[in-house]
């Protein structure tokens, strides 16, 4: 009986490597055939061309979109609010910087300091900075720090926590 026991145990443990041996080949064909990014990129590009042109269309007031910013400015997201019950719309487009921070263009018809306080929690004005022949006003916040600047009903803000120098660039690229 006591050499009966001895082979059983032998089996357990053959058995046991043996199961071993085939999941890690499991594992090692499903490692080999599943795709991987080879880039190491997580940025998620998109083409805004569409929801420019739809914006453009809808909005009371002009929008604003860059022109003529090299391929490191990578936008990562677009939307167009309609106009709400107020009769406010907005407009974002956002962006990762060449310096791989956070950039975005908001424009609304809302009043100005709403929109800040929406997007630039804890703002407080920082200086300002002539752009493309106009006076916008700097404002830091608690996370974002912004640009701004009225054209008749419309506010555009530049911000992000992308450098005051990354966002001057965007807000020197707006074009209507």
């Amino acid at each position: 009986m006591a050499a009966g026991n001895s082979s059983r145990g032998r089996q357990t443990v053959r058995d046991m490597i043996l199961s071993m041996v085939a999941v890690m080949g499991v594992a090692l064909v499903a490692y080999l055939t599943i795709p991987h990014s080879t880039d190491g990129d997580p940025v998620h590009v998109v083409d805004y061309s569409a929801a420019l042109a739809s914006a453009k269309r809808a909005a009371p007031y002009p929008i604003a979109a860059p022109e003529g910013l090299s391929d490191k400015w990578r936008a990562t997201s677009v939307t167009y609010q309609a106009a709400d019950a107020d009769g406010h719309s907005g407009w974002h487009l956002g962006f990762v910087t060449p310096d791989g921070k956070y950039a975005a263009v908001e424009q609304s018809n809302e009043p100005k300091f709403d929109l800040l306080k929406s997007v630039v929690s804890g703002y407080q004005p920082d200086g300002s900075a002539s752009i493309a022949g106009q006076d916008w006003t700097r404002y830091q916040g608690d996370r974002y720090r912004g640009l701004t600047v009225t054209n008749g009903s419309a506010t555009t803000l530049v911000t992000g926590s992308a450098s005051y120098q990354e966002l001057d660039q965007l807000a020197q690229a707006l074009k209507s």
